[in-house]
């Protein structure tokens, strides 16, 4: 796999990493246990797709991000946090706002040129995205 390669791949790791520092900050602030549940839930995914993506550039000779937030990390955490403090509709509009970014980048990743096995692992974590949004649009439009 070519650096160019590596380096997409864990930019989206760091991406993952960033989203699951939002889920902790925004979970803290949903007062229903149902959705906060749903929220650690997609936090998990985020941790997988980082364990993956992790492992998969680790295999071809590349070293993945450390796991802590970079500026843009901690700009999204601080964001999310401020957004949460009004609750359970704030958590989800800052959450709806970083999932718009993360499924737009794994949606991106599809156009990559990379073996099918990478491409299946991408539009795997891609549907994760696609389903984490939908669900937070979905109640943001019943509590609107």
């Amino acid at each position: 796999m070519d650096k160019s390669t590596l380096q997409q791949l864990n930019a989206l790791i760091q991406l993952d990493i960033d989203a699951v520092a939002a889920y902790d900050k925004a979970v803290q602030h949903i007062e229903d246990s149902q959705i906060a549940g749903r929220m650690r839930m997609f936090r998990g995914d985020h941790e997988r797709h980082i364990d993956d993506l992790s492992r998969l550039v680790s295999n071809h000779g590349g070293e993945p991000p450390k796991r802590s937030a970079d500026l843009k990390g901690l700009l999204i955490e601080g964001f999310t946090a401020l957004r949460s403090v009004s609750g359970t509709d704030g958590a989800l509009k800052a959450m709806e706002t970083n999932e718009k970014t993360t499924t737009g980048k794994y949606r991106e990743a599809q156009k990559w040129p990379v073996p099918p096995d990478i491409k299946a692992m991408l539009e795997d974590s891609l549907n994760d995205e696609v389903q984490h949004l939908e669900y937070i649009q979905s109640l943001l439009h019943v509590t609107a």
